[in-house]
């Protein structure tokens, strides 16, 4: 059943934030227009990290096997999609310097190309230059992203892919209808706009390069959930994948990732949220979506910020009191409702990843993790129950 399933269970509530235009990366990444329609001011330009090649740090994880009985470590995963430059990328970066904090960069490829080279992109059933979300802006704003992309992986963040077009439902040939060899075309382009970004743009002579290479993306997040599984598993076969994170959970509250035909499978979690008193799924759009129906009304961002912060707050206590499950913290640099969403994510980073049980670490350092241990041992902590799953006793 699940070789066969639809990725498009959250998609539900966030195809209308999702399925937009704007300017270019300086803006929030995959930012919706403001109710009235226009669009949200940007942001000023954080000021630009520095661009000299640092070597990633070792990983934060350590790769033992536990001896029967003793308890694994709390794992928690960051990620976010899109990555496009907003002052919260540096916000995340600061948080996880100072606690040791490891996260996931999914990136969006339309960000590898300047508005004015947009047909260099053609996706699957798509024309020439056609996609949901903005490109990558001037030839500045695709140099200060790539920037951003190698302070990012030097800090020992791991990257992953967000793919390229961001076609949702509602926005003519989508995810959900492609074919293996569509999400083949699709990562082709991907992974061809992330080497080819200095051609692509006339940058051939910018002093940046990319630090690392397409063989360090393993995994990603599809665009708006979509995507038939048993059409999605052979692409990423063929293009080297060893992980997704694009899938509802199967049940409610938080369990053990699982393989599904060879890959890594870590759901978005769908948990009982304490302050909401009903189930949530845990991903900042659709916590947006229940606070409010997704209006903008910064005014109500601290209350907001708090149902965000302790719904992961509970989520975190009980899977490390319970089943130590991995916790899959899924989220945008979007500032959606007063920025109401990051920084209650930054402050739960903050909050957790240096308590001495819990590591903050990336999707393939915690597969590396898992392989190492004792497989029926793993195999009995995929068994044991969902955590979070409903109110505290």
């Amino acid at each position: 059943m699940l070789a066969t399933a639809t990725l498009c269970a959250l998609a539900v509530v966030i195809i209308a934030a999702l399925e937009y235009r704007s300017s270019g990366p300086t803006r929030a990444a995959e930012h919706p227009p403001a109710p009235t329609g226009t669009p949200a001011e940007s942001p000023a330009p954080p000021a630009t990290p520095p661009a000299s090649p640092t070597a990633p740090p070792a990983t934060n994880v350590p790769m033992t096997r536990l001896a029967p009985g003793e308890k694994p470590p709390q794992f928690v995963l960051f990620s976010f999609d899109g990555v496009g430059v907003t002052p919260n990328w540096d916000m995340f970066l600061d948080a996880a310097r100072a606690t040791d904090a490891r996260f996931t960069a999914l990136m969006t490829g339309l960000y590898f190309l300047t508005d004015d080279n947009a047909s260099h992109y053609q996706g699957p059933g798509h024309a020439p230059g056609e996609a949901a979300v903005a490109f990558g802006g001037t030839r500045s704003e695709v140099r200060e992203q790539i920037r951003y992309l190698n302070r990012t992986w030097s800090a020992g963040h791991e990257m992953g892919t967000h793919y390229v077009g961001h076609f949702c439902a509602g926005g003519g040939y989508n995810g959900d209808r492609w074919t293996t060899t569509d999400w083949n075309v699709e990562l082709d382009e991907f992974f061809t706009l992330m080497a080819g970004w200095k051609r692509n743009n006339g940058l051939d002579n910018a002093p940046e390069k990319l630090h690392f290479g397409p063989e360090e993306v393993r995994g990603g997040r599809t665009q708006c959930l979509e995507g038939r599984l048993d059409q999605l598993i052979p692409a990423w076969k063929a293009h080297g994948m060893t992980w997704d994170s694009s899938m509802p959970s199967p049940s409610t509250g938080i369990s053990w990732p699982y393989k599904v035909d060879g890959i890594w499978e870590f759901p978005i979690p769908n948990v009982y949220s304490p302050p909401l008193g009903k189930t949530q799924t845990a991903l900042d759009y659709n916590f947006w979506y229940t606070f409010n129906r997704a209006r903008d009304e910064p005014d109500t961002a601290p209350e907001a910020r708090r149902i965000v912060k302790d719904t992961y707050m509970y989520m975190y206590e009980q899977a490390k009191t319970g089943n130590r499950a991995p916790l899959v913290i899924a989220n945008h640099f979007n500032e959606w409702n007063g920025n109401a969403f990051n920084p209650a994510t930054a402050d739960f980073m903050r909050s957790v990843c240096d308590d001495p049980e819990t590591i903050c670490a990336t999707y393939s350092d915690v597969i590396a993790w898992m392989e190492t241990q004792d497989p029926d041992q793993l195999a009995e902590w995929q068994q044991l129950p969902p955590v979070a799953a409903g109110a505290p006793a």
